[in-house]
């Protein structure tokens, strides 16, 4: 038996506009076959495998997406791991490494991404089959892909002298190279593409990373110390995790350890890395096309063309990629798709709504979409589901109006206690304190009309909240 560890933290640029820094691309749907998001896909791939609860290591502000897909796919977890701030990798497994063997065991971990894109399950698993007696001997296993082209866009690792019958030696890992050296690579049949999936034992890891970046494991022993624990989530600290370098783990260990093993990995694999990446991976049509959504062409080609939101129309281009969302629209040649990171930078540094957040934005309690908004007013839709509540709080910027569209809301407004249905309404006042809940078996939905002279989210002031998010 082995314990997996989900990495779940990545931001996921390249894949703007769908995946943004509130809902990345591991929560997202992206091959089009309708099984899920990449985190749920990456929790199946491992039944029929014997294995312990996983514990997933992800971002402190996806704590809700996490738990929330976790119930859609109506699975279980070990515990949720919450990063205040990215860290890369080492970090990342070394939280978990700790906690897993936090009550004295000593389990194997298999290390997987929450966004990877592995279709043959069957040679997935008995990958890890073959990892696993390679681990069980002490070594530290990744996983090498076989390659099916000159990509220059993955690392390699050089196979070094046979281990048994399935694995090999790591005699070097290799950057991402250029053409010339990648069909080199592909030629000689000594290089793997690197994964980024591991799989050893708990205590072997810390080991080595006590070894030799001890002041990584040092810095997360105390981040673990002054953790927060719940039933469900780990919080770590921010003020300890920030003192720990930014790291992954091939350079923190499995490059310069003398124990590391690759397993060869051939299962259609790909990282989906960038739209060129998910047109590689999807459903194509007779002219090399995947459409998705409310869809129109005419002497389209090799395009990957997504409509979210409304009608898309493409006529007479090629190798394009189109993605249409509510707020924001992107047009890439589809060799060109890993520029889209220089988008995102620079939605970032003009501190743009578009690099952050969809309109529609998930809440622990369900979510709300954007519908309009102007100077001095903002019109949302917001879902609440059955049982949930939000928190009691006020805004010192604005008032709200609430129209209940269908279901049942019991509103708290001042001293006042009252129940809503369809087509009924009320104020509630700038500077009083409030709470919605649904107390029905059906979604409530309402229509909120906010107005005032600043209506950012950071208006809220909490007082009473059963997710936790007390202050403002």
């Amino acid at each position: 038996m082995f314990t997996p560890v989900v990495l779940a933290g990545g931001n996921g640029s390249r894949l703007w506009p769908l995946s943004r820094q509130a809902f990345p691309k591991q929560f997202l749907t992206l091959d089009g076959q309708g099984r899920g998001s990449m985190f749920q896909q990456a929790l199946a791939r491992l039944d029929g495998l014997d294995h312990a609860l996983p514990i997933i290591v992800s971002n402190e502000q996806h704590r809700f997406v996490v738990a929330e897909q976790l119930r859609l796919a109506e699975r279980s977890s070990g515990k949720v791991i919450l990063e205040p701030m990215g860290r890369n990798t080492a970090p990342a497994i070394a939280m978990a490494a700790l906690q897993a063997s936090r009550d004295g065991s000593d389990p194997l971990l298999l290390i997987l991404a929450a966004d990877h894109h592995i279709p043959d399950e069957q040679a997935f698993r008995a990958a890890v089959a073959s990892a696993t007696i390679h681990a069980d001997l002490g070594r530290l296993v990744t996983f090498g892909i076989t390659p099916t082209h000159p990509e220059t866009g993955f690392g390699y690792i050089q196979c070094g002298e046979p281990l048994g019958e399935t694995g090999s030696a790591i005699a070097a890992f290799k950057e991402k190279p250029s053409a010339e050296l990648a069909q080199e690579y592909l030629e000689s049949g000594r290089y793997l593409w690197n994964s980024g999936m591991f799989m050893f034992r708990a205590s072997r890891f810390l080991e080595e990373l006590q070894r030799l970046r001890p002041d990584i494991l040092d810095a997360c022993r105390i981040a673990r110390q002054h953790a927060q624990d719940d039933d469900y989530f780990l919080h770590i600290p921010a003020e300890q995790f920030a003192l720990c370098d930014d790291e992954s783990v091939d350079y923190a260990v499995m490059e310069h350890t003398d124990g590391g093993v690759v397993v060869p990995l051939d299962a259609g694999w790909n990282d989906l890395g960038s739209w060129a990446a998910i047109l590689e991976v999807s459903e194509h049509d007779t002219d090399g096309n995947s459409f998705q959504g409310d869809v129109m062409s005419v002497d389209t080609r090799n395009s990957l063309v997504q409509s979210h939101h409304r009608l898309v129309t493409t006529v007479g281009v090629e190798g394009l990629v189109v993605i249409e969302t509510k707020d924001a629209v992107l047009v890439a040649h589809k060799d060109r798709c890993q520029q889209v990171k220089q988008i995102v930078q620079r939605l970032q540094a003009e501190q743009r709504e578009e690099f952050a957040a969809h309109p529609l934005v998930s809440r622990p309690w369900g979510h709300y979409d954007t519908v309009d908004k102007g100077e001095r007013y903002q019109v949302k839709r917001i879902t609440v589901l059955p049982g949930e509540c939000l928190s009691l709080q006020l805004h010192y910027h604005r008032a709200e109006h609430w129209i209940v569209v269908s279901g049942t809301a019991k509103v708290v407004c001042g001293d006042k206690e009252l129940i809503l249905s369809e087509n009924q309404s009320t104020y509630i006042p700038l500077g009083v304190k409030h709470s919605l809940s649904n107390p029905g078996k059906v979604p409530l939905e309402l229509i909120e009309v906010q107005s005032g002279a600043y209506l950012g989210e950071d208006d809220i002031v909490r007082f009473e909240d059963r997710y936790g998010r007390i202050g403002s």
